[in-house]
């Protein structure tokens, strides 16, 4: 009777045993994607603004931007097109964050004021679409039926980002800078056949609002794979290329609705040069 309790004991302790390897080896990490752990981006906090006060402004100006993604320096926006690891596209690092309810997305209207706010299905009710169409089958008689076509969002179709900004000269400190206000996310739409029709915006962001996101999401950097930027890095230390395409006026138009082409393009390096001009002659003793 002794022996078989024994052995009964003995059992159980192999099946714990059994039991607590198998479980250990269920729960160990998966190899790691390189020579150390990148935490630095994960923990990652947005630089905050300094203090301003209305009465240090002494002067100030409202831009309207666009980033081309084709561009060869803001290429790091549009890649990669398929995200993997903690490597996203901005849009897809902005449509993650929308799905998680992180930060919101406020409508497109002429204005460009952040007064009418989106959730995730509005927006993804207007970038996806089920359409009804007929086919012939392939068989005799060649019956019609009714199919259901899916067109689904795809971020590669975003390709500008809209900028708007302030331009202003804070006396307390002495300096002109530059703050960002809001984005646009602008992708090309094409007829059913694939034919390009116009480019259309798609919702404006406040900026100070999703730089908690932009601050822990990584941009590649091709000099330098292990000093890896983060899109907060990119719009703080203005490391882009873009063209002006409104500046506040009276009118409250844009530049193509009084330029076309060429002069277009110039009336956007007047504007451009001004600015420049103004923030050398400050200094002009």
């Amino acid at each position: 009777m002794k022996k078989l309790v024994i052995l009964f004991l003995f059992a159980l302790f192999l099946v714990n045993l059994v039991q607590n390897v198998s479980g250990q080896a269920q729960v160990l990490d998966p190899p790691r994607d390189g020579v150390f752990d990148k935490i630095n981006s994960l923990e990652r906090k947005p630089i905050p603004y300094c203090a301003l006060r209305e009465a240090d402004v002494v002067w100030s100006n409202r831009i309207w931007r666009t980033i081309d993604m084709r561009q060869k320096i803001n290429q790091v926006f549009y890649y990669p097109e398929n995200p993997y690891a903690n490597w996203r596209n901005f849009t897809t690092v902005i449509m993650d964050a929308l799905k998680e309810g992180t930060i919101n997305a406020y409508m497109d209207i002429p204005t460009n004021e952040f007064t009418m706010p989106m959730t995730y299905q509005e927006i993804m009710g207007r970038l996806e679409k089920l359409d009804t169409q007929q086919l012939a089958r392939p068989y005799p008689p060649y019956d019609l039926y009714d199919t259901v076509i899916a067109t689904k969002f795809n971020t590669s179709d975003v390709k500008m980002i809209r900028i708007k900004e302030d331009i202003f000269f804070d006396k307390q400190r002495s300096q002109q800078d530059v703050r960002i206000i809001g984005l646009c996310l602008v992708r090309d739409n094409y007829l059913d056949d694939g034919t390009f029709r116009a480019r259309e915006p798609l919702f404006w962001l406040y900026f100070p609002e999703i730089r908690q996101v932009l601050a822990k999401a990584e941009v590649f950097n091709r000099f330098n794979d292990a000093e890896r930027r983060t899109f907060d890095d990119i719009f703080w230390k203005r490391m882009f290329d873009s063209y002006i395409y409104k500046e506040k006026n009276v009118y409250d138009r844009r530049i193509t609705d009084y330029a076309q082409g060429l002069d277009a393009l110039l009336e956007s390096e007047r504007i451009k040069n001004d600015l420049f001009k103004f923030e050398h002659d400050l200094w002009e003793f």
